[in-house]
C-alpha cells in the first residue's frame, strides 16, 4: 500500500510529533506475516520530484499497517490519501545511487535543527527537474527495526574492539616506559647512583617497573548509539534520476549526494562506490545494478553494511516539508503566461531557483478580485494595464476606469490594433486641452436600454444618498421627494421609449423643471398616469404641496453644481444617451473611462456610474449562468472612487462573482478605504499583492501573511518588484516575489505609436462623441423636446407601442 501525506501551509511539527511518526513507522515493519522473510519487513519514505510537484511525499509499506500509518500524530495539519504505483515511461538516460553510513559506526550523523527545514537542500537539488522534458528525480529511504541477533554481534564486536584497543595502548604504553627506563639505565649518573646505592641486605638496586594494567572500557561511550535496543533501525538510501536529456540526469545526482551532506558529522552519508578516474564503480554498474534494481521494484531492506541509526538522526527525513521549508512554484502550480489566451491571465516575472525568468499567469475563472497596494510609482498601475492589454488582445471584455486620464496616454500605443479598433470606446470627461472637446453621453435615467424603472430610480437614489450622506433617520424628506420625482421622470422616459421618441427623455436636471414648475409638473403627471400606481398619484397630489419651496434645496443644489460644469451638464444633459455598460459586458468591449477629478461634482458623477456598474452587473441574473460574457474592471486609485461610492464598490466585490465579473482594485493605503470597502477587498481577494511602500502602509498585507515577508523586506523592494499571493486550483500559492512587467520592455512587440490617433479617432466613434458646443446646445433643449412630447401625449390617446429592445451600445 501507498499513502501520500500533503502539508498544510501552516504545518510546524514540533520535535515529539516527529519522534511519534519515526515511531509509528518502526512498528509498521512488523505489520508482516510471521514467515515474511526479514528483508521485507520494512517501510518505505519516497520523496519524488516530477517537475509537476515540487516534492511529493509519500509512505509505502505492508498493507497490515495501514490504517496505523494513515493516521499520523501530525493532526489536520497533514493530509493523508490513498496513492497508486507512479507509472513511468522508460527514459533514455537513467542514473542511480545507494548511499550508506561511513565514518565512525558509533557516532550519530550531525544534528540537522528543524529551522530551517532540513529537506530544504533535497528539494533545492531537485527544483531544477522539468517536466517538458520528462526528468524524474526519487530519493526512496528504507527503514527496518534493527535485528536484536546482529545488534548483539555487532556490540560483541565493538566491545571487543574496544578492549583489544585498550590492551594494545596498555601494551604499548608498557614498552615505552620499559624503553624510557633502559635509556636511563645506560647513563653516567644511573650507573654511578647503582654504585652508591644498595639495598638492606647489600645488593645494588634499580628502578623498578611495574606493567599498566589496560583501563576498564566503558559500555555506553564504546557503546555509542548502539548501547540501546529502542528506536534503532538500519536505514538504506537509494536514489535514482532520469532524464532524455544527456548529463541532466547526472547533473541531478550530483546535486541530491550534495544535499547529503548536511546530515555529515562524525557519521555521514556518503555514496557507495569506487571512483576510478572519471569512472565510477557503483550502483549504476555491473555488478552492483541488478541488486539495486531489485531492491527498488520490490522495496526489501538489504543495505550492504550495517547502516545502523537513531530514529532522532532522521527527524528531518520523516515529515513532509513544513512551513520552514522554501518550496519552487513550478508551471503545474503556477502556469506560463501564453499570449493571445483568454483563460490565462498575466502576473509578472517570477524567477525560479535555477535562476530562469518565466512569465507567469492565473487563471482567469479562478482570479476574481485582485487587490494592488503600494506606493505611487510602484508599478501598480503598470501591472494593471499589462494584464488589462494582454487581456484586450486575447479577445477579453473589459472596463478601465482611471480618475487620470494618464493610464490611456500609457496603454494607447498598445492597444491599436484592428482587432481592438473594432471594439473600442473611451469615455473621456476630463475635457482634455481643446477649447471645444469631444464629449460622448450617457443618461442615467434613459429607459431606452430597456431596464426596469424601479432598478433605475433606485440606483440614481442609492447614488446620491451615498455621497450626501442621506438615510431615513438623517435626510427622509430628501430621500421620499428625490424618489417620487425620479419615479415620474423614469415614467415620462418610459412612455417616450413606447412612443419610439427616446430622444424625448427627460435627464436629472429636469428635477429641477418637476419640483418647481407646476405647468410642467402637471403635464408629466397627466402623460404618465397610466404608468403610476395610485400611491405614487396620491403622494403628488397630497404630500407633495405641503412641502415649502425651501425644502429642495437639498436636491437641486447638486443638480445645480452638476449643471454649472458644461461638460457634466453635455454628459449627463442627452435624452438618448450612449453609455451603455451593460451592453459592453455582453459584447466583449473594451471600455476606458476617465473621470474628471475628486471634488464634490466628480464624486457625484462617479458614485452614478458605480452605481450603474452594480446595477447592470447585477442585471446579468437574467442570463443563463453558462451565456454570461466574463468581464474585467480596473479600478484604479481606490481611494478616489471609493470616497464617492463607498458602498457600491463593496457590493461589487460581494456580489460580481455570481455575475461573471470579476474586479482588481489598486489604491496606495489600504487603511484609507472605507472599511465596508477594506473588508471586502481582503476578504474575497484572489490575487493580494503589495509593492514597495512604508512599513505601516504594507504591513496590512504582510499580517495576512504571518509576516511572511516581513514588512521590512516589503518596503525595500525595488521598484516593479512586489510580493503577491494567487489562487491557483483553489489553493493559495504563495507569497512570491513577482517582478511586474514594463511595457516598454515586455510588450514592444505590440507597441503601434503612429496608429494612436487612429484609435483614438475609433475609440471616440464607437462612443458616437460630439463636439461639446453642439452637446450643449442640444442639452439646453432638451426640455423643449420634453415638453413638446408631453403635449403631444396630452393632444391625443394613441395606443403604445411595445418597449424598445435595441441593445446597440449607442
Amino acid at each position: 500500500m501507498a499513502l501520500e501525506l500533503i502539508p498544510a501551509p501552516h504545518f510546524d511539527p514540533n520535535v515529539e510529533q516527529i519522534f511519534r511518526r519515526g515511531v509509528e513507522l518502526a512498528r509498521a515493519c512488523t505489520s508482516v506475516p510471521w514467515w515474511a522473510p526479514r528483508r521485507a519487513k520494512s517501510v518505505r519514505i519516497r520523496l519524488r520530484a516530477d517537475g509537476a510537484h515540487p516534492l511529493t511525499y509519500r509512505v509505502e509499506g505492508p498493507a497490515g499497517a495501514e490504517r496505523l500509518l494513515s493516521t499520523t500524530p501530525f493532526g489536520p495539519q497533514v493530509r493523508v490519501v490513498k496513492a497508486s504505483r507512479p507509472a513511468d515511461e522508460p527514459r533514455t538516460h537513467e542514473v542511480r545511487a545507494e548511499f550508506i553510513v561511513r565514518g565512525n559506526p558509533v557516532q550519530p550523523l550531525r544534528e540537522v535543527p528543524l529551522e530551517p527545514d532540513p529537506l530544504q537542500p533535497l528539494i533545492d537539488a531537485v527544483a531544477e527537474v522539468r517536466a517538458d522534458l520528462n526528468e524524474v528525480a526519487e530519493v526512496c529511504i528504507d527503514l527496518q527495526r534493527a535485528p536484536k541477533w546482529a545488534l548483539r554481534a555487532r556490540r560483541w564486536e565493538v566491545m571487543d574492539k574496544a578492549r583489544r584497543a585498550e590492551q594494545r595502548e596498555a601494551a604499548r604504553t608498557w614498552r615505552w616506559m620499559h624503553r624510557d627506563s633502559a635509556r636511563i639505565g645506560d647513563s653516567l649518573w644511573a650507573q654511578l647512583g647503582q654504585l652508591t646505592v644498595r639495598d638492606g641486605r647489600g645488593r645494588r638496586s634499580g628502578p623498578l617497573l611495574v606493567p599498566p594494567t589496560p583501563e576498564r572500557v566503558d559500555r555506553g561511550e564504546a557503546l555509542g548509539k548502539l548501547a540501546e535496543d529502542n528506536h534503532l533501525v538500519r536505514v538504506q538510501i537509494l536514489v535514482r534520476c532520469a532524464s532524455n536529456t544527456e548529463k541532466r540526469a547526472q547533473a541531478q545526482l550530483a546535486r541530491v549526494q550534495a544535499a547529503f551532506d548536511v546530515f555529515g558529522g562524525s557519521a555521514r552519508l556518503v555514496m557507495r562506490g569506487v571512483r576510478i578516474g572519471p569512472w565510477r564503480l557503483g550502483a549504476d554498474r555491473w555488478p552492483s545494478r541488478r541488486r539495486f534494481d531489485q531492491r527498488w521494484a520490490t522495496g526489501q531492506c538489504r543495505p550492504p553494511g550495517p547502516n545502523w541509526v537513531r530514529l532522532e538522526e532522521l527527524l528531518g527525513l520523516l515529515k513532509p516539508p513544513t512551513v520552514h521549508c522554501r518550496l519552487p512554484v513550478l508551471p503545474m502550480q503556477l502556469p506560463n503566461f501564453v499570449a493571445g489566451n483568454p483563460s490565462l491571465l498575466l502576473q509578472g516575472w517570477h524567477r525560479g531557483p535555477d535562476g530562469r525568468r518565466r512569465a507567469v499567469a492565473t487563471y482567469a475563472a479562478e482570479t476574481l478580485f485582485a487587490v494592488a497596494v503600494g506606493k505611487a510609482g510602484g508599478g501598480k498601475t503598470e501591472l494593471a494595464l499589462a494584464q488589462a492589454i494582454a487581456y484586450a488582445h486575447a479577445g477579453g471584455g473589459l472596463l478601465f476606469i482611471d480618475p487620470h486620464h494618464d493610464s490611456w496616454q500609457r496603454g494607447a500605443q498598445y492597444l491599436a490594433h484592428d482587432s481592438i479598433m473594432r471594439r473600442i470606446a473611451r469615455i473621456n470627461l476630463r475635457g482634455g486641452d481643446r477649447d471645444n472637446p469631444q464629449i460622448s453621453s450617457w443618461n442615467p435615467l434613459g429607459m431606452h436600454h430597456g431596464g426596469a424603472r424601479h432598478e433605475v430610480v433606485e440606483d440614481v437614489v442609492d447614488a446620491f444618498a451615498s455621497v450626501f450622506g442621506w438615510d431615513d433617520s438623517a435626510a427622509p424628506r430628501a430621500l421620499a421627494i428625490f424618489t417620487e420625482a425620479l419615479n415620474v421622470l423614469c415614467a415620462v422616459n418610459e412612455a417616450a421609449c413606447q412612443a419610439q421618441r427616446p430622444d424625448s427623455q427627460t435627464t436629472l436636471f429636469h428635477v429641477r423643471a418637476l419640483l418647481t414648475d407646476p405647468d410642467f409638473r402637471a403635464s408629466a403627471l397627466a402623460a404618465v398616469a397610466d404608468l403610476l400606481d395610485d400611491d405614487s398619484l396620491g403622494w403628488w397630489e397630497n404630500t407633495f404641496t405641503s412641502f415649502a419651496p425651501e425644502a429642495f434645496a437639498v436636491i437641486l443644489n447638486p443638480l445645480g453644481r452638476l449643471a454649472a460644469n458644461p461638460i457634466t451638464r453635455a454628459f449627463l444633459g442627452q435624452g438618448r444617451g450612449i453609455y451603455n455598460i451593460r451592453t459592453a459586458m455582453d459584447e466583449r468591449m473594451v471600455v476606458w473611462v476617465c473621470t474628471a477629478g475628486s471634488g464634490p461634482t466628480d464624486r457625484l458623477l462617479v458614485a452614478l456610474l458605480s452605481r450603474d456598474l452594480l446595477r447592470a452587473g447585477r442585471s446579468r441574473v437574467d442570463t443563463p449562468e453558462q451565456d454570461r460574457v466574463p468581464f474585467r474592471g480596473y479600478l484604479d486609485e481606490l481611494i478616489t472612487l471609493t470616497g464617492a461610492a463607498p458602498d457600491s464598490i463593496a457590493s461589487m466585490f460581494e456580489d460580481f462573482r455570481k455575475f461573471n465579473i470579476q474586479l482588481h482594485g489598486m489604491t496606495q493605503l489600504l487603511a484609507r478605504l472605507p472599511l465596508p470597502v477594506r473588508q471586502s477587498l481582503v476578504q474575497n481577494a484572489s490575487t493580494l499583492s503589495t509593492s514597495q511602500g512604508a512599513r505601516a502602509a504594507v504591513t496590512p498585507i504582510t499580517e495576512e501573511w504571518g509576516d511572511r515577508p516581513s514588512p521590512a523586506h516589503v518596503a525595500n523592494l525595488d521598484r516593479f518588484d512586489h510580493y503577491a499571493t494567487f489562487t491557483v486550483g483553489g489553493r493559495r500559492v504563495g507569497p512570491l516575489l513577482i517582478r511586474g512587467p514594463h511595457l516598454d520592455d515586455d510588450f514592444a512587440d505590440l507597441a503601434r505609436p503612429h496608429r494612436v490617433h487612429e484609435l483614438e479617432r475609433a475609440a471616440d466613434q464607437m462612443a458616437s462623441v460630439v463636439p461639446l458646443d453642439v452637446l450643449t446646445r442640444r442639452a439646453a433643449g432638451q426640455l423643449k423636446r420634453v415638453t413638446d412630447f408631453l403635449a403631444g401625449q396630452a393632444a391625443q390617446d394613441a395606443p403604445h407601442a411595445p418597449l424598445s429592445e435595441n441593445r446597440d451600445y449607442q
